[in-house]
C-alpha cells in the first residue's frame, strides 16, 4: 500500500487540502489527533469511516511531504 492510494487532493474538498479519499477528513486532522495523544484505536472509535491502513497512510503522507522539503533545502 501506498499514500496515494488513500489520500487525494481535491479542490472541491475540504479547499484542496490532502485528506483520505471517500472521506471529509483531511491528513492534518489525523495528525493532529496523534499528535494530541489520541490511540490509533480511539481514532478509529471515533471515525469510523476511517481504517488503520487510512492512518498510516496519513503517516507517510507526512513523512514523504518533510523528506521533499528537507531535499529542497539541502
Amino acid at each position: 500500500m501506498s499514500w496515494q492510494d488513500r489520500i487525494a487532493v481535491d479542490p472541491l474538498v475540504r479547499s484542496g487540502k490532502p485528506h483520505i479519499k471517500g472521506t471529509r477528513i483531511t491528513v492534518y486532522d489525523v495528525l493532529e489527533y496523534l499528535a494530541g495523544g489520541m490511540s490509533e484505536a480511539e481514532i478509529l472509535s471515533d471515525f469510523p469511516d476511517l481504517t488503520p491502513d487510512d492512518i498510516r497512510a496519513c503517516l507517510a503522507f507526512a513523512a514523504a511531504r518533510e523528506r521533499r522539503v528537507s531535499n529542497s533545502l539541502a
